[in-house]
């Protein structure tokens, strides 16, 4: 049973995966033997990210583009496919967001928020899509949406619009993509412990409020996304399709403990 979690001989591309939750899961992938090849939008993010890579023992690939330029991708995506291996696994992990009410929130902001967290999804999983369609190899796509693919919170609208839309471009990739033994799925974090969150943690009353709301009563980490990341990425997903797999502690599955609790 274990061989159909084992990804030895592939080849993932995961953006954005110079840190935080993209790097946790690339590094899972490569523990279940895939090779690693990720995205950042800056050299010193990459070499920076390629020491963390082998302090763990992980050989990565690391390549500097901008997952919203149809033609960096389409160069980048050809070098890697040239320079290391067709790539088998696509995850689309790269991400921004800014906190702002909506009537404060310029237009420009939403539009970046969108082509990044959306947009990018797309140009890269439509170049790298073409590549599996030709070889006729099949493929994995992940797409790591999040609990704003289903709800909404305060000062958080570009990122939920973008993320709910990353959840129905997932389905519409299973949708067409399916014929040709490509999965898309997606992945859905709760809240999780990394430096990017730290200032929210340091807030009492939120992160009382996030401990209260997951019924695992805690703050997830990074490593705990790896299991659901390897699982649609091996075999052992060849019939799930057009899925979104929360691991959010439970907290999508309740309306939290009262105050009182």
């Amino acid at each position: 049973m274990l061989k159909l979690f084992d990804l030895s001989g592939k080849t993932a591309l995961v953006t954005g995966a110079t840190h935080g939750l993209g790097m946790a899961m690339a590094a899972g992938l490569a523990a279940a033997g895939a090779t690693i090849a990720f995205n950042g939008r800056s050299r010193e993010r990459i070499e920076q990210a390629l020491r963390k890579y082998e302090e763990q023992n992980i050989t990565a690939h690391g390549y500097v583009f901008d997952v919203t330029d149809a033609e960096q991708v389409e160069r980048h995506v050809e070098l890697i496919e040239n320079e290391v291996a067709p790539i088998d696994i696509l995850v689309n992990n790269a991400a921004i967001t800014k906190r702002l009410p909506i009537v404060d929130m310029e237009v420009d902001d939403f539009r970046k928020i969108v082509d990044v967290d959306l947009t990018g999804a797309f140009i890269v999983s439509r170049r790298v899509a073409k590549n599996m369609i030709t070889r006729q190899s099949g493929g994995k796509v992940i797409n790591i949406c999040s609990m704003q693919s289903e709800l909404g919170r305060d000062t958080i609208s570009a990122y939920a619009s973008a993320k709910g839309g990353l959840k129905m471009l997932t389905r519409s990739m299973a949708t067409e993509w399916a014929r040709f033994n490509i999965q898309a799925n997606g992945i859905g974090p709760g809240y999780f412990s990394t430096s990017q969150t730290a200032p929210l943690q340091s807030v009492k009353s939120f992160n009382d409020f996030i401990i209260r709301r997951t019924p695992a009563a805690r703050w997830g980490q990074p490593a705990e996304l790896q299991g659901a990341v390897i699982f649609l990425a091996s075999a052992a997903s060849d019939y799930v399709n057009g899925h979104i797999l929360y691991v959010d502690g439970g907290m999508m599955a309740t309306l939290g403990r009262p105050p009182e609790d």
